[in-house]
Formats: structure tokens, sequence, C-alpha cells
């Protein structure tokens, strides 16, 4: 069986792929167990090695890879060429880390025998990507679990599967071992995941997607009491205090909402804006995004690309439609044309609408005012969510304040882009658990064992 990956921005099929079940999850988990020892025990700095030359192979193909993000995920030519490059930073990133895996020898307290800790991996581990950036998602989970001495099984999201497909190739090119790491593509992904998490050779989750799936996980995941690494959704909030450089913040915000067209988990969701400010970074914002062009990725003047599929395209003119029925007034965009949904700033947004409160995915900024920092403060934590803020502000003493009573896992300050392979990306209460890059990232696929050295014999 297979099924068909299609062009957002066409509709054109660009291939035909294996619709795998539940038997073909159970062989890619018997070639990654069977994997699992040799590859442990290879040395850090060939685990390392490979890694490097898949790195270098990105950057080498980069105009195909970029093509080919474009062409199943539907944003900019400009973006996809950004996402191999933030790809190839997660595998070199942890091929550094790989040699730098550590233990600790100390005395106990009674001098009586030596503590000694070593660090090793979790064992075979399973990695479920997300569509919005088929390929550096894919690096961000597979980079540490490599460079850490993990096999993995690796689901891609259904939508863009062939980013993925391709790097295995590049991964196999690079001198990866078969059986290593194992590809399962799937239009029926809750059978085949079920039935890996019920094996109890499997050791490890790692999620990105949306909260409601990763709950259904996590309590799948309980049954084997399996590590995990949960990624979910976001609803982040923009603020921009009155003393805020608006030409910062018109900027910041742009890339914030824009990015990916909004299909991000770190997009900003809610644009939060003291009122003697507010009229004029509304019209200003709004300005700008009425100048964002919308065509098909591989328009070289494209801005802003399709939305993922016709699902998300009504989803975004759902919330964007209970918004102006609540009284929300739209500033410029608003409305779907086939595939696409233009850039949209909508204002006098009230605390009711669910645009406030849901996940928008898509390339729509609701502006809401403030009165002060106490006000701001608990506007933008009244979210179960909390994977990242922005804060636009020239007050240190604010920035500092604010940014450490923020309920997120992490904060852009002045900056609309936080994304980086040496920072640990990862959110609060219901965003998630555990971090993916940085030095963090690594300590998600180890395992501390502790040796208790006796002197006395």
């Amino acid at each position: 069986m297979s099924f068909a990956v299609r062009d957002p921005a066409t509709g054109e099929v660009l291939d035909e792929v294996a619709d795998a079940g539940p038997d073909e999850a159970t062989a890619a988990l018997d070639a990654a167990v069977d994997a699992q020892e040799a590859w442990a025990a290879t040395p850090p700095r060939e685990r390392a090695a490979v890694l490097l030359r898949t790195r270098d192979m990105l950057l080498t193909r980069i105009e195909e890879f970029a093509l080919l993000i474009t062409r199943e995920m539907g944003k900019p030519l400009a973006e996809s060429w950004a996402e191999v490059q933030y790809a190839a930073d997660f595998l070199q990133w942890f091929a550094e880390e790989a040699v730098r895996i550590s233990g600790e020898y100390r005395v106990s307290p009674g001098g009586d025998f030596r503590i000694v800790t070593t660090r090793q991996p979790v064992g075979p581990c399973l990695l479920i990507s997300p569509w919005n950036f088929p390929l550096a998602m894919i690096t961000r989970k597979l980079g540490p679990a490599l460079a850490a001495g993990c096999t993995a099984v690796v689901k891609p999201a259904e939508d863009t599967p062939l980013s993925c497909l391709l790097l295995t190739q590049v991964l196999g090119e690079a001198g990866l071992p078969p059986g290593v790491v194992n590809v399962v593509t799937t239009s029926r992904p809750a059978p085949l995941v079920e039935r890996l998490l019920a094996d109890p050779r499997l050791r490890k989750l790692s999620f990105t997607g949306s909260t409601q799936v990763g709950r259904l996980l996590l309590a799948q995941a309980a049954g084997n009491v399996l590590r995990t690494s949960m990624e979910l959704g976001g609803n982040a909030p923009f603020l921009v205090f009155a003393d805020a450089d608006l030409d910062a913040a018109v900027e910041g915000a742009l890339l914030a909402k824009l990015r990916n067209g909004g299909q991000s988990c770190v997009a900003a969701n809610r644009f939060l804006v003291e009122e003697p400010v507010a009229e004029e970074f509304a019209t200003r914002f709004a300005d700008r995004m009425s100048d964002v062009r919308l065509a098909p990725g591989t328009d070289p003047g494209s801005r802003l690309g399709p939305l993922i599929n016709a699902r998300q395209v009504e989803r975004v003119a759902g919330l964007v439609d209970d918004a102006v029925t609540r009284g929300a007034r739209v500033l410029t965009g608003g409305r779907a044309a086939g595939p696409y949904f233009p850039a949209t700033a909508l204002t006098d947004v009230p605390p009711s609408a669910r645009i406030h409160h849901e996940e928008i995915f898509g390339p729509v900024a609701p502006i809401t005012t403030f009165k002060d920092e106490s006000d701001a403060l608990a506007m933008a934590n009244d979210t179960p969510y909390g994977l990242v803020a922005y804060l636009y502000t020239r007050d240190l003493g604010r920035a500092v304040r604010v940014g450490e009573r923020l309920e997120t896992g992490m904060v852009g300050l002045n900056r609309g882009l936080v994304s980086n392979a040496a920072a640990p990306f990862g959110g609060v209460k219901s965003s998630g658990l555990g971090r993916e890059g940085g030095f963090e990232g690594i300590e998600e696929y180890l395992s501390t064992k502790y040796l208790a050295l006796d002197l006395t014999s």
C-alpha cells in the first residue's frame, strides 16, 4: 500500500510513499534493536564523523533539499534554504557534543568507597516529527539521538515525508550503518505508534506536535515508563511596551508572525500592546502586513506560501470569522484565497474570541491593548500553554522583571526569533517536557549509571 504526497500550492502529486502499518513498525524496531549494541559501542568520534559528513552533504545539496521542502510543505524557497542550514546546524552541534559526553569520579562522604557515574544511551527511540519544518525537526531529534549512541525509528508527518526520506539516504551515504535509523511513513499513524509504544524494547519517545496528541502519547508511554520529550503547542504572547523601539518591534512582529507562514509553534499568537502606542503599532504593522505577497513558494517573489492543506485554511478562516463576529476589526487581509490565507491583522479583539485561546498556525495577528506591566503579565500568562514569549522594551529592569515572570520556557527579548541549535528549545505547562538543542538536548537521550567502587577488597 502507498499514499500520495502533494504540493499544497497546486495539489500536484509529488510522489507515492509506502503506507506502513503496525507490522512494518515492528520490523523497523527489530532493526533498531539489532543495531543498538554496535552503534552504542561505536567510538564517539566516529559517530560525530557520520553527523559531520551528513551536515556537509546537506549543505552541498542545499538547493535540492530546499526545493523539496518548498514543494512538499509550501514555504518560500528562501525560508527552505534557511531551514536546510538550520538542520545542518543541529548535525554539527550534536556532532561536537558526541565527544563531550562525560561522567564523574568522586569520594563518598564517608571516604570508604568511590562514586563513579557514566552516561549511556537510553536505547532505541521513536522520533515523531511534524510537517512544518520537515527537515530541521528531524535533525533536531536525530542529531542528539545518534550522537548519544541511540538507534531510532522515525515517523515523519504524513504531509511531508519526502525530506526525511532524502535525509535518510544521505545518512547512509555518509556511513551510517544499516538499521541505526529506520523510517516508517504512514497515513494511519495511530495503530502504528500504539504498537511501538507497547513494545518493551522501545526506551524513548520524542514527539513534536499538538498538545492533544501529546497527552494521548504520554498516556500510552506510561505503560512501559518510557523516557519522553514532548514539544507541544504554543500560544505565544508578543508584548510591546510604550518605551519600545517601535521600528524594531514591527520588524520583530513580522518575523515572529510570518516565518513559516505562521505555521510554527513559536509563532507569535497574541499581540499585546501598551495603550499609548497601540494605535501607532497596529497601523504600522498592518501596513507592512498588507505588502506581503502571496505566491507559490517556488516563486522568487513569494513572501507567503500556501497553508499546508485545506483543513488548515478552513481552521484559520474560522478563527478570524469568530473574532470578527465578536467585534474585532480587520485592518488587512481576512479572507482565504484558495490554498492561501493572506497576512491578516485584527484589532479590538475581545478576550472571549477563540483566537486568543487557540494556536492559530497561520498568518493572522490579533492585537489587544494592556494598561500596565501587571496587566500585561496577567494577559500573557492567561493560557495553559507556555512555550515562548516575545518582549519589546528599552527598560532593562522591566525586561528582567517581566522576563522572569513570564510562564514560558523561552523569551525573545527585543528579537522575534529564538530558535538556534545552540539554545535549549522547549516549554512549560501544556507546551511540553524536556529540551531540544543546546547542551541540554543530548541529555534527553542519555541515562546516568552509578558505580559504587569498594576500596576495602
